[in-house]
């Protein structure tokens, strides 16, 4: 399990940042749960009741809560993270989240910011410092303590949705000094670990963007490990060491989220679906559709389509 429990710092100059975010969050959220923003790689979310782990996609982000708590389950680990510490992910990531606290009257409020693992390398190179001491430990996701100088600059990125002339030129610019700034909390040591060239980290995130690419196809296993320059015991150790599930359990979550986007969003039949993602078997697609999301596919798309309708 991972937790964090440590005393954060300039606790005053950190509540007036995240009362600062929490407000333009809780403006720009109402009636909604999750909200893109104008800014493409910012998102928002709001939940006014704690909830049942929900089956979610990760892609490499750092995961904010301004009001509330909540926990990222990948696996057996359980990462809670809240006000005080914050979410870091380096891989897209088959996981659970959960709200652990939230009301109508103190709903979790949080942002998601996508991050580019190759700008905190870029970063790494400009400042050549030597390598930070601390847990280097290979993780996909792991916990930061928040300060000051990390929200800072989320504040400004926020004020750009108010001034969207000044976006185009200037959200870029702060989601750098942002990365910048992911590079001076106590998350340095993973970071320069996760970015280093040739780490089971890069390879394995190597591995998911092949897998992503060739998911409708058969896996071998020996072809895959060769790509990343593995050999196949380490590609399955490392694979599952960093996303709880092997190559193949991977693909076959690919595959089944795949299907179920085009039977919702482009009406397509079960049958035909499971064989563009590459089922050859409709019964086999349709147990382990069952399997994952707890209801056969028809079932389960016409429920999605009661609840959107309904939200």
């Amino acid at each position: 399990m991972t937790t964090g429990h440590n005393k954060t710092p300039n606790t005053s100059a950190i509540q007036a940042l995240h009362d600062e975010l929490a407000a333009v969050i809780n403006r720009l959220t109402l009636d909604q749960e999750d909200c893109p923003t104008a800014i493409p790689n910012l998102s928002f979310f709001r939940r006014e009741a704690p909830s049942d782990p929900c089956v979610c996609l990760i892609e490499p982000s750092i995961v904010l809560v301004v009001q509330g708590a909540k926990q990222m389950l990948i696996g057996d680990d359980v990462h809670e993270y809240n006000t005080e510490r914050f979410l870091v992910t380096s891989l897209d990531l088959p996981a659970s989240s959960q709200v652990l606290e939230a009301s109508p009257e103190t709903p979790s409020l949080g942002l998601v910011l996508k991050l580019d693992m190759r700008i905190i390398a870029e970063l790494i190179s400009q400042t050549k410092r030597p390598i930070p001491r601390g847990d280097a430990a290979e993780s996909s996701a792991v916990l930061g303590t928040v300060t000051p100088e990390l929200l800072e600059p989320f504040t400004r990125l926020l004020a750009l949705l108010d001034h969207t002339d000044d976006m185009t030129v200037l959200a870029p610019l702060i989601e750098r000094e942002i990365h910048y700034r992911l590079l001076q909390t106590d998350l340095a040591p993973r970071l320069w670990r996760i970015v280093s060239v040739g780490s089971q980290s890069q390879r394995i995130a190597s591995a998911i963007d092949w897998l992503k690419l060739n998911y409708a196809q058969p896996l071998r296993i020996d072809e895959l490990a060769h790509h990343v320059q593995m050999s196949s015991s380490s590609l399955h150790h490392y694979f599952r060491q960093l996303t709880a599930k092997s190559p193949l359990q991977y693909q076959k979550w690919l595959r089944l989220n795949e299907a179920r986007r085009l039977m919702l969003n482009e009406g397509m039949e079960a049958a035909r679906a499971a064989f563009q993602v590459g089922y050859e078997s409709p019964s086999q697609f349709s147990r382990e559709y069952s399997r994952l999301f707890g209801a056969p596919p028809r079932r389960d798309i016409e429920a999605l389509r009661q609840n959107s309708q309904t939200a």
